[in-house]
């Protein structure tokens, strides 16, 4: 049992913002008032710090089972916790995929074993070949909350449709990896004046063009929902943002490292800087923080995408495409966006907590009497150099930068998961 007394509290779900104090019994919140002055509990002193929901991300990779070398369920939750975080979706890209019941079960029992409230996605499609639909009732039936081929796009228009149609029956959403592979030559660095200086072809933008354009028709057109992950490019955030005006099934993610960086990032930070989508130009970031203001990208995302450093040391080619981001997505988006004064801090925490959470149908990202007593205290002004990561993998350009918004507790189900060495 918990007193936590004197915080700034950000609550999205109910525009709440202002100092409380917050009651924590058996887990839950027992009560928010402005001055507790009943039973003494133990005390956490958030005097000068924001007190929100405990954060949300709807696509990270925890590379379990098969590629435990990179992560495993329980470093990534450290890291997450450690990041703010107390509700994470895995993907699916794993070995064996998790187009089966018994692999969800048997990551979503690890998961419950984490602290955290870890969560996990069926694919689309078997083996993730985009061929052959799942059974998406039964993968629902063992526990999954989203389903997505993440890493692949579904090529086939009508293996998509079908997809489409199925998941609106069952009432779930389909997260969808953007990129045409008939477009692209060398992945994970964008088309144009970097990739031509370092001697390769690129990811052109109209790979994640023309199939963000393809699927807003067919999902359209089909009354199911899906999500556009990780937008890369202006042109997606203007047709998700007409869409949206008419169908609001349409909905987006953006991370961390698309709103902070642009492609000149990859001449510093070489393969650190590799992912896919790829950062492309500075005109893009802008699209992606406008989309984040306005609502149409609704969901801030880390697609923390972690790998050995041996694989990232080889060269631009050969090295795998991702970074890591449970760590640092929130200071990111402090920096960024909070105060650079692009975003409030109340708009900032909607895009990492109630929004995904919405989108997805978890019980999270909400500070409410009775609720679950998920909370993240981090003082917004403070900053500190990153490192010590809880991750296995430290694949981000971001290691050994100074990251505002210090996280000094996360808190799920009543029980501190993290909390900063003093």
């Amino acid at each position: 049992m918990y007193l936590i007394r004197n915080g700034y509290m950000i609550d999205p779900a109910s525009g709440t913002e202002g100092v409380r104090d917050i009651v924590i019994e058996d887990g839950k919140i027992a009560k928010i008032t402005s001055h507790y002055d009943g039973t003494v509990y133990e005390e956490i002193d958030a005097t000068g710090k924001v007190v929100a929901p405990g954060l949300v991300d709807g696509h990270v990779h925890f590379r379990d089972p098969g590629f435990t070398y990179k992560e495993d369920i329980y470093s990534g939750a450290a890291a997450a916790a450690k990041g703010g975080f107390t509700s994470v979706v895995m993907m699916g890209n794993t070995e064996p995929h998790m187009d089966n019941p018994q692999t969800l079960e048997e990551v979503l029992k690890k998961g419950a074993e984490t602290g955290i409230k870890v969560y996990a996605c069926a694919n689309v499609t078997r083996d993730m070949k985009g061929q052959e639909l799942v059974d998406m009732q039964q993968m629902i039936d063992a526990g999954a909350v989203l389903f997505t081929d993440d890493g692949k796009p579904v090529m086939s228009e009508e293996i998509m449709k079908k997809a489409c149609a199925q998941a609106a029956k069952v009432g779930k959403v389909i997260s969808l990896h953007e990129e045409d592979p008939q477009y692209i030559t060398d992945n994970g660095i964008n088309a144009g004046p970097v990739a031509e200086k370092l001697g390769i072809t690129g990811s052109p933008r109209q790979a994640e063009i023309s199939m963000v354009e393809r699927d807003i028709k067919i999902a359209t057109e089909s009354g199911a929902e899906i999500t556009i992950q990780h937008i890369s490019a202006a042109e997606s955030v203007e047709l998700i943002r007409q869409a949206r005006k008419k169908y609001p099934g349409i909905h987006a993610e953006a991370t961390p490292h698309h709103f902070t960086l642009t492609q000149e990032a990859v001449l510093k930070y070489g393969t650190l800087a590799k992912m896919n989508p790829p950062l492309r130009e500075e005109s893009d970031r802008q699209a992606i923080i406008e989309g984040l203001k306005d609502g149409t990208i609704e969901m801030i995302a880390t697609d923390h995408a972690p790998h050995a450093s041996y694989e990232k040391e080889k060269g631009i080619k050969e090295a795998p495409s991702g970074i890591t981001g449970l760590e640092t997505s929130l200071g990111l988006g402090v920096r960024e966006l909070v105060n650079t004064g692009r975003l409030t801090m109340m708009e900032l925490l909607t895009r990492m907590t109630i929004g995904p959470a919405r989108v997805y149908g978890l019980d999270a990202g909400q500070i409410k009497e009775g609720g679950a007593a998920d909370l993240v205290i981090f003082d917004p002004k403070e900053s500190e150099i990153y490192s010590n990561s809880l991750s296995k993998s430290t694949n981000t350009p971001f290691l050994s930068q100074e990251i505002p918004a210090v996280i000094y507790y996360t808190i799920c189900d009543g029980n501190i998961v993290y909390s900063k060495k003093l």
